[in-house]
């Protein structure tokens, strides 16, 4: 029989509260909560394990959260199902589709990382703060189709809601690796890929650059830019230049001008 909760004071609940809220909860159980029907189902495809989908049938019927818990190659989850009052209770966003699953961390360790080509293409953000810049990147990532996402020195935990949330659940769709940004830069050098640090000093226009090699792009905060270590171990230091009165614009669209020079030029190689 289908367990059900009709309390918003059940002691699930107040669980999921919990791991919605603090980071360090979801450290402790090695667990991360997704909202929605369109990013559980991308987390399910991705191969992240479901352990409990909680949904409303005021809003999804149960055979489609079956149909998505089958979907992957893992276990199928506990499913539960929770009244609307319960469910608008723990819903993070505004808009509403009954369903909140809770899935299995992952490590996410650099030598995870595998390559399907000689070339690979990676976007690297060091030190990013903002969950709603960090979505945005993994959701360009996504659209190009890049081979890995690095976060270095990483400063918000990557199942952050808000991340989640903004990336539309591009979270689950890249291969995302993070480190200290010495680490990354070793694994670099080991595999034999160029780096090309978006920065201000020593640069030459993006455009002037050949990324048809293995190629990692790095952009640092707007605030700050990229660290020396990443400087005095670029490849070459690039920029885009600026022709309004500011000199630098959002990480995000950088990062999608950038990713998609050195897609177009792959494009065009390859024709």
């Amino acid at each position: 029989m289908l367990k059900k909760i009709t309390s918003p004071h059940n002691k699930e609940i107040k669980r999921l509260l919990q791991l919605q809220e603090k980071s360090r909860n979801r450290r402790k159980e090695n667990v991360f909560i997704v909202e929605g029907q369109r990013e559980t189902a991308l987390a399910v495809k991705g191969d992240y394990e479901p352990l409990q989908l909680y949904f409303t049938p005021d809003l999804i019927q149960f055979q489609d959260v079956l149909n998505i818990a089958r979907s992957g190659n893992n276990e199928p989850a506990e499913i539960i199902e929770i009244t609307k009052e319960v469910y608008e209770k723990v819903a993070y966003r505004g808009s509403t589709e009954g369903l909140i699953a809770v899935f299995k961390s992952r490590a996410h360790d650099l030598e995870d990382i595998a390559f399907n080509n000689s070339n690979p293409l990676i976007l690297i953000a060091e030190a990013p703060e903002k969950p709603g810049n960090i979505g945005a990147i993994l959701r360009t990532a996504d659209a190009a189709a890049v081979d890995a996402v690095i976060i270095a020195n990483p400063k918000t935990d990557l199942y952050n809601p808000n991340i989640i949330r903004s990336s539309v659940g591009c979270v689950f769709t890249n291969q995302i690796a993070t480190g200290s940004t010495t680490e990354i830069i070793d694994f670099l050098k080991r595999h034999n890929i160029n780096i090309y640090a978006a920065a201000l000093q020593a640069s030459r226009p993006y455009h002037e650059i050949d990324f048809k090699e293995a190629s990692a792009i790095v952009m640092g905060t707007e605030a700050t830019g990229l660290s020396d270590e990443w400087l005095k171990n670029a490849t070459q230091n690039i920029i885009i230049p600026m022709h309004g009165e500011i000199d630098s614009m959002n990480v995000s669209v950088a990062a999608g001008i950038l990713i998609f020079e050195a897609k177009r030029q792959r494009i065009v190689d390859l024709k």
